[in-house]
């Protein structure tokens, strides 16, 4: 993977010649000792002997050379700018694969587009009807799936769907504090109960033909709902009602309920491709004991609106939550993850005890509350690479430059370890805190946040000494989502007496602020999407990193910022 060549230091370009005729023209790419090898080369024609023009952005990505052309011209014009021009080129195209990249967070964000709209479910959205498809925002918007150009907000394109659809893999999140990663293709299943059909989109907007799903299947298999990978997921209820034992379990209706349920029926999750209908995969997860209050209020057919408490059991009650990476069941006796390709990542938890997260580095993280912390880590492949006492968790966003790490406490809460990606201990430091929030990962700088303190502080990610330290108190309690542009960090922080967000950027390696979002512009931002809102709804508001750019996304529309 190439590296930015360090301030300072030459860059030696090697010219090759290349012998195919027609208009020329140049590239350049860094190699890993930071050398430069321009080469020249031809510009196919067309059929009238003109020069292709590019493609439009949403059929490829031509304009990502345009840092590198740039820097090319500059050394033919001798001008000064090639240096950075090639080390900019050289650190945009690295950060593409990894979470939160945003080009240019140096510099205040402000409102350049605004698209009007109901995204999702409207204003009480929790983010599960957006993903960031290739590089356009995608989402429902009521029977349709409307796409954005992040730069402009311009429509690239809308499919109409049928009656009560749902589109996934869930890509946008409001509670994870991860950024949301890009997909390759959409699923969505629309239609009366009898009649759903199903679709996939690509990031063009290419739309398979439509494929009816036989009601057979779903009696036999459960619903369909879309799946990671273009699949379609149907999950049921396996084995007699007898096998039902509610034990000493009990709820009232007017509120709360004891006991546990000591016995239910398995879960059978399967996937199908969702052109062709072929069953890719089949899991089996089993029942384990539960406390009463798992068994209330979990529906796998309305993950988005589950049935509301009753009073009353519901042992075989379940639901699952399905992202680009991972699908997550929870319910009545069941707490399990299955990864697109249907490896079952299951150290044996106990029900509403622990939850799975991906790794930015690869792979997956199982965390385990029982006592006093564990957690398993995951290969990509679902077997287990090491088992880890604390919580252990990997950055919300990186560039890429640095050692693949993941930063965790120790059982105590008093020390802060680093490990590589195969678990193996890096160093550790005294850092006073159960959980610890990796922020972010940026050149050689780790961006922490213990939870319950009010510091963020940037670590060497090589010897875990601290560099910098920040005192967020007086812009917010937490971060709810971290970019970055493989200099700055920018942090998007909640006040949670008041739900107001504010956006602040801090230069990863000295800390320096650079800037942060004032008063005024915080509160407008909230209040514009409270106005849509009922008394009892809380405003729901989602910053999403979409192909370099930054969008504010919420239930009542999209903005762009830059």
């Amino acid at each position: 993977m190439p590296r930015d060549p360090d301030d300072g230091s030459a860059l030696v370009f090697d010219l090759v010649e290349h012998d195919e005729p027609g208009p020329q023209g140049t590239s350049a790419a860094p190699g890993a000792d930071g050398t430069v090898q321009v080469v020249a080369f031809a510009v196919p024609d067309d059929a009238d002997g003109e020069p292709d023009v590019p493609p439009a952005r949403g059929a490829g990505a031509w304009w990502r050379t345009v840092p590198t052309v740039a820097a090319v011209l500059a050394i033919v014009l001798g001008t000064g700018i090639a240096s950075d021009g090639v080390r900019d080129a050289a650190r945009i195209e690295r950060m593409r694969d990894f979470g939160g990249f945003v080009e240019d967070v140096s510099t205040p964000l402000t409102e350049q587009w605004v698209w009007d709209g109901a995204v999702g479910t409207g204003p009480g959205w929790d983010g599960a009807d957006a993903a960031v498809l290739g590089d356009v925002l995608a989402f429902q918007s009521g029977r349709d799936l409307v796409a954005l150009d992040p730069a402009t907000g311009e429509g690239a394109w809308v499919v109409p769907l049928g009656d009560d659809p749902a589109c996934g893999p869930r890509g946008v999140s409001p509670y994870e504090g991860t950024s949301a990663p890009s997909v390759s293709m959409m699923v969505c299943v629309s239609g009366a109960a009898a009649d759903r059909v199903v679709v996939t989109v690509r990031p063009d907007g290419t739309v398979s033909a439509p494929r009816t799903l036989d009601p057979s299947d779903t009696r036999r298999h459960g619903p369909a709902r879309p799946g990671p990978d273009g699949t379609v997921l149907r999950a049921t209820r396996i084995g007699p009602e007898s096998r039902v034992d509610l034990g000493d379990a009990d709820c009232m209706e007017t509120g709360g309920c004891s006991g546990t349920v000591t016995a239910g029926r398995d879960i059978e999750l399967r996937a199908e491709g969702a052109v062709t209908g072929q069953e890719l995969w089949t899991v089996t997860v089993p029942f384990e004991e539960a406390d009463a209050w798992e068994c209330t209020d979990a529906s796998w057919e309305e993950p988005n609106d589950g049935p509301a408490f009753d009073g009353k059991l519901h042992p075989d009650a379940f639901g699952a939550r399905v992202t680009v990476d991972l699908v997550q069941l929870y319910g009545c006796g069941v707490e399990a993850a299955v990864t697109p390709g249907g490896v079952l990542l299951d150290p044996e938890p106990e029900p509403g005890t622990g939850h799975v997260e991906s790794l930015a580095p690869g792979g997956y993280a199982w965390l385990d509350y029982r006592g006093p912390g564990r957690t398993v880590v995951y290969g990509d492949d679902g077997a287990v690479v090491v088992d880890l006492a604390g919580y252990v968790r990997g950055p919300r966003a990186a560039d890429g430059a640095g050692p693949d790490t993941l930063l965790g406490t120790d059982e105590t809460g008093q020390r802060l370890i680093a490990y590589a990606a195969d678990g193996v201990p890096r160093w550790e430091v005294e850092m006073q805190a159960l959980e610890q929030r990796f922020l972010a990962q940026v050149g050689r700088t780790a961006v922490v946040a213990s939870l319950g303190d009010t510091d963020v502080r940037g670590l060497d990610i090589d010897t875990g000494a601290e560099r910098w330290r920040w005192d967020v108190s007086a812009d917010g309690d937490e971060a709810l989502e971290t970019f970055t542009d493989g200099r700055a960090v920018l942090l998007h922080l909640i006040e949670a007496d008041s739900g107001v967000r504010r956006m602040v950027s801090l230069d990863a390696a000295t800390g320096e602020l650079l800037w942060r979002e004032s008063d005024e512009a915080a509160a407008s931002r909230i209040e514009a999407v409270r106005s849509g809102l009922d008394d009892e709804q809380m405003p729901v508001l989602v910053l999403v990193a979409v192909d370099g750019h930054v969008l504010e996304v919420s239930g009542t529309g999209v903005r762009g910022l830059g």
